[in-house]
């Protein structure tokens, strides 16, 4: 198993580095997805939620108000730390079982773990990545992009973007960085030559490993 971990800021390319990674034959778990997963009616993290935020972030069947909860965390840093206290180590206990079934039925696997908050989570993060990828465009794109493509207010874009871990705390733990700033061919190039990277050392790694005979 070879475990790339990516990540980058919201409206950064992240997504679209990760569909084409998929597209050469990586393995994608999504940390979105398990976020959601780990909150679902019935789990530990919902109640633990609830306890922490009150009822008021429940709807009224019972699931996760996310748009309540995000009123409350985006505009409070010590409750958003404390919503990743409670979802984070969730998450990564998800995620693990993920990866490990990936490498039982590809020893040779590459996993991608498309992680918006990787930064963030760093404290609640048990295990290392072979290559921790960051997709980075200017703040000025990003901007740009969630006002044009996505429809946000240019004061809701910012404060989303400013909730965020900044570009310089990211930078500081890639080992690869995907410029997207530019075209979308020119961001697609640089995944191209990635992957090559990746999937030789990913060869060489299995090739390694003892064999039984």
């Amino acid at each position: 198993m070879y475990l790339i971990g990516l990540t980058g800021g919201i409206a950064s390319g992240k997504s679209v580095v990760a569909r084409h990674l998929v597209e050469l034959g990586a393995v994608h778990v999504d940390a979105d997805q398990l976020a959601r997963e780990v909150v679902e009616p019935g789990t530990p993290g919902l109640a633990a939620i609830a306890s922490a935020f009150g009822d008021g972030v429940l709807a009224e069947d019972g699931s996760l108000n996310r748009p309540a909860l995000g009123a409350i965390v985006f505009s409070d840093p010590e409750k958003r730390l404390a919503l990743n206290a409670i979802t984070h180590p969730a998450i990564w206990s998800r995620a693990r079982e993920l990866f490990a079934e990936a490498e039982e039925a590809h020893p040779d696997a590459v996993i991608v773990y498309d992680v918006p908050l990787l930064v963030e989570s760093a404290g609640s993060r048990p295990m290392r990545f072979d290559l921790v990828v960051v997709v980075n465009a200017s703040k000025a794109t990003r901007l740009q992009r969630m006002v044009e493509l996505r429809g946000m207010s240019r004061e809701e874009a910012t404060h989303r973007l400013n909730s965020q871990a900044t570009d310089t705390e990211r930078l500081a733990i890639a080992d690869v960085v995907i410029d997207s700033n530019g075209t979308l061919d020119e961001t697609l190039a640089q995944v191209d030559q990635l992957w090559a990277k990746v999937s030789a050392r990913a060869s060489a790694m299995s090739d390694a490993v003892p064999k039984l005979e």
